[in-house]
């Protein structure tokens, strides 16, 4: 059987599988879910073993160390990705949940009921924590997950798959509800994202080029976010200590991630006070400063910003400083060069907080907090299945309820249409 038929007979049983889980308790799903929990635990030393011959072949192949590290399953790792499904487990659980309901002039009670995607197929890189989380969230909302890893993780995502499907052959739950693509060929992805017959949906996880080589093939819808220029607006009524703590985290505590801060916009009535400080800290860590005109008539030794700076996920130690003369300046700058990710004002003045979160239309936006919040498993959604910088069908941090969507119920007592 080539290549493309065993997708689709993947795809087949994913479908099958999905129509089951949709009908499973909550119980039931918990009850599976801490149970692959204990036994990825006990599991360890396969799954190590497993990881290690995955490390070998990156290694030979010139892999980065931050890739390496990323790829990496330790015991930590393991014992963090069992405390992810015992947390999924104690969520609340979205299916068959009513979210509004309401009566018709002619009686009819009418209402929305939250119900399961259906299959969802995820594509990511690396990580094979990944293969944990997107099972998790996916099983628990009631859906049948396909994941499709990086090559470099073939032999991790096929061994943790394997524990999460011993344990749901002895459990209620269809065990094709969790299946890894076993191929690292790209004619597997090609022939994934043409099978919108039994796929309802693709979160593509990874880099930019990955994302968009997805959105060029598929026929079935995508959530994804290109990449994550997020802003920080420092008001002129902002608290200074606030604001340089902030601004340090959000540009250093993990800066290769997609909610890390990449332009930091100041007004102009507090950067003479602010920007010696901030940059002596943000120096002192390693950060490359590039400025507009002003901010380098404040600090002298710094990089001029270009216009492809404002626009730039860097992904590093590199933050891109402009000095703005209004909030409607601060905003229209966010508008222009935003990519719809994470804003965050730092400020004392309650009106002009409010106005930030009325007039910026990210996915996500902030008072007083760093950007490095922007995340599922910060924002209380358990652990994080992507974050959405479309606006059709979720927007931002995605958790249980966006693996969801509703379907209308109606109850009547014998109404007939005139």
């Amino acid at each position: 059987m080539n290549i493309e038929n065993s997708i689709k007979q993947i795809a087949e049983k994913a479908s099958i599988a999905a129509r089951q889980i949709a009908r499973i308790s909550t119980t039931e799903k918990n009850e599976a879910l801490i149970r692959m929990a204990d036994e990825l635990v006990s599991n360890t030393d396969f799954l190590t073993t497993e990881n290690a011959r995955d490390l070998a072949k990156a290694r030979e192949a010139g892999l980065s160390s931050a890739m390496l590290e990323r790829l990496t399953l330790k015991k930590s790792t393991i014992d963090a990705m069992a405390q992810g499904l015992r947390e999924v487990a104690a969520l609340p659980d979205p299916v068959g949940k009513v979210t509004s309901m309401w009566r018709r002039p002619n009686g009819l009670l009418v209402g929305r009921m939250r119900i399961p995607l259906g299959v969802i197929g995820i594509i990511y890189e690396s990580r094979p924590n990944v293969t944990v989380d997107a099972s998790a969230l996916c099983l628990k909302a009631g859906n049948a997950v396909i994941l499709r890893g990086g090559s470099e993780a073939i032999n991790s995502n096929l061994a943790i798959a394997s524990v999460l499907q011993d344990v749901l052959r002895k459990s209620p739950l269809p065990a094709e509800a969790i299946q890894v693509i076993p191929f690292t060929d790209r004619e597997g992805v090609s022939a994934m994202l043409q099978l919108d017959e039994y796929i309802d949906l693709i979160i593509p996880r990874g880099g930019e080029a990955l994302i968009r080589a997805v959105v060029a093939q598929s026929k079935i819808p995508v959530i994804k976010h290109y990449k994550g220029v997020c802003h920080l607006f420092i008001d002129a009524h902002a608290d200074m200590e606030m604001a340089l703590d902030i601004s340090f985290n959000a540009k250093v505590q993990r800066p290769g991630v997609c909610n890390a801060l990449e332009t930091l916009l100041v007004h102009k009535d507090i950067a003479a006070e602010f920007l010696p400080a901030a940059a002596k800290k943000l120096q002192k860590a390693g950060v490359t400063i590039r400025g507009c005109a002003q901010t380098i008539k404040i600090l002298k030794n710094i990089e001029e910003a270009t216009e492809e700076d404002w626009r730039a996920e860097y992904l590093d130690l590199v933050l891109a400083i402009r000095i703005v003369e209004s909030f409607e300046e601060a905003v229209a700058h966010i508008e222009k060069y935003g990519s719809l990710h994470t804003e965050s004002i730092i400020t004392k003045d309650y009106a002009n907080a409010q106005r930030f979160l009325n007039e910026v239309n990210s996915s996500t936006v902030m008072v007083n907090a760093s950007t490095r919040f922007s995340d599922g498993f910060e924002l209380g959604l358990g652990a994080e299945i992507g974050i959405s910088t479309t606006k059709l069908h979720a927007f931002g941090p995605m958790g249980l309820e966006e693996l969801t969507t509703t379907k209308f119920i109606i109850y009547g007592n014998g109404q007939v249409r005139a």
